[in-house]
């Protein structure tokens, strides 16, 4: 199990509350398509937090990068 911490650029506060579900689900939809399981993800406007299992043939590297690249792309 694992809780991935990401931060905003600079800490800047983008995450704006009316977007955070959305984001969520689509970060959500990220790992299911990894075949991770997610636990719990949360935020706030400079950073999200998210529990989750990280399937076994999955690197955790690949992860967190393919997570930060689409959820950019996706904000």
């Amino acid at each position: 199990m694992y809780q991935l911490v990401f931060s905003t650029k600079n800490r800047k506060k983008t995450l704006h509350e009316h977007n955070r579900e959305k984001l969520f689900g689509f970060i959500w939809g990220l790992l299911k398509n990894k075949n991770c399981r997610l636990y719990q993800i949360n935020g706030v406007e400079d950073h999200i937090h998210i529990a989750m299992h990280l399937y076994p043939t999955i690197a955790l590297s690949s992860l967190v990068k393919d997570i930060k690249v689409a959820s950019s792309l996706w904000i």
